[in-house]
């Protein structure tokens, strides 16, 4: 599905071009992107095999990757191996030795770059074999590639986007006086699943607010509280397929909604199509957040937004650039971020919309189908 070894080749001239002569990953989204090593669905805890540590890939410009891994790793996690030279680890082997000779065969004149999700201990034992003053952070190299989206992988993106306007679309009518945000998280992640998401891409999150007293599935005094008519209640979830992620927010009312609520949330939903119009190739992303933010300003809602308009997206739920204050990430043709601004006014209402845009000339193009209005079920 996935050209990795175009990847590779895209990674290689900017280690070149940065003077960097190996770089390690371990199990990750940089992995699975550059190589199709599938990680792991996250869970409460850690799985752990002997010789854990030493899992991962090497890559250099000139070499095929060699990948290393722990036989219980290779035996019950690695559905499919990845093209390269495989070494696989026993548990009564010495590792580190294994592990030593892999990484002196990629160790060269230049720098060597360890990824952002490496262990400490893999970290440690890499700068006791090349020496620590010639490794750097190497998750960046990976970062830079995967900023842009092919149309494979927008084409993937848009099958985990399906799954959230699905699971929305099932779940928005169930919010009826009686009915707990916990009841609620179990019925889009039902949903999501249904539809083809092999995972949730983050927590799901079904809340009413920040403030104290707020109903949340994450809190559990609150989490199987009853609703009553005239509660504001917020989703945000994400599902996975094929490796990319969607992340997406809306806000269903239950009863009839105020006025301020109404006019609040038009006020939110111009902030999002500023956002959308500003995020075109050139533009700064700083300067993207702040087009964003100026008509919840203007109407006097600032301190209510508190969020930044968004992140990045792609095989991981949250990627740089962000769209934010303090990012000044010159955007390009084919980058994919959240929009998603949000008011919420504490004892009072919250509300807020999350889509997945795509850079591009003329502004960016929203990937969701659901409608952005306000749903309110009405008695």
């Amino acid at each position: 599905m996935f050209d990795y070894a175009a990847r590779q080749r895209r990674l290689y001239e900017r280690m070149e071009a940065e003077g960097v002569s190996a770089l390690f990953l371990g199990p990750s989204a940089d992995l699975e992107y550059l190589a199709g090593v599938q990680r792991g669905i996250p869970h409460f805890g850690e799985a752990s095999y002997q010789h854990g540590w030493v899992n991962g890939g090497f890559f250099a410009p000139g070499k095929d990757p060699v990948f290393i891994f722990p036989r219980m790793f290779d035996a019950f996690d690695l559905p499919k191996r990845p093209e390269g030279e495989v070494v696989i680890v026993n548990e009564t082997d010495d590792g580190l030795a294994m592990f030593e000779k892999v990484a002196r065969s990629f160790a060269g004149d230049g720098t060597f770059a360890v990824g952002d999700r490496v262990w400490a201990e893999t970290t440690i034992n890499i700068g006791r074999i090349v020496g620590l003053e010639k490794m750097r952070i190497g998750s960046a190299l990976v970062n830079h590639l995967r900023r842009v989206k092919t149309q494979e992988e927008l084409d993937a993106m848009a099958r985990a986007i399906e799954t959230v306007d699905k699971a929305i679309a099932a779940v928005a009518p169930k919010v009826q006086p009686g009915v707990s945000m916990a009841e609620l998280a179990e019925e889009i992640e039902h949903q999501m699943r249904r539809a083809g998401s092999r995972t949730p891409s983050f927590p799901t999150h079904i809340f009413t607010g920040f403030e104290e007293g707020a109903l949340d599935n994450h809190v559990k005094e609150t989490a199987w509280t009853p609703i009553t008519e005239g509660t504001s209640v917020m989703f945000d979830f994400g599902g996975v397929v094929d490796g990319y992620c969607s992340d997406f927010g809306r806000t269903v009312y239950c009863g009839e909604p105020p006025a301020d609520l109404v006019e609040a949330y038009e006020v939110m939903l111009a902030a999002q199509e500023a956002g959308g119009r500003a995020a075109v190739p050139g533009a700064i992303a700083r300067d993207v957040n702040a087009a964003c933010r100026k008509p919840i300003e203007d109407a006097g809602y600032g301190e209510w937004f508190r969020h930044r308009m968004g992140h990045g997206i792609g095989m991981d739920v949250h990627e740089r650039p962000f769209i934010s204050d303090e990012d000044e990430t010159v955007l390009e043709a084919g980058m994919t971020f959240t929009n998603e601004p949000s008011i919420m006014i504490p004892n009072r209402w919250s509300i807020r919309i999350e889509d997945i845009y795509v850079c591009e000339e003329g502004g960016a193009r929203n990937l969701n189908a659901t409608d952005r209005g306000l749903v309110a079920n009405k008695a």
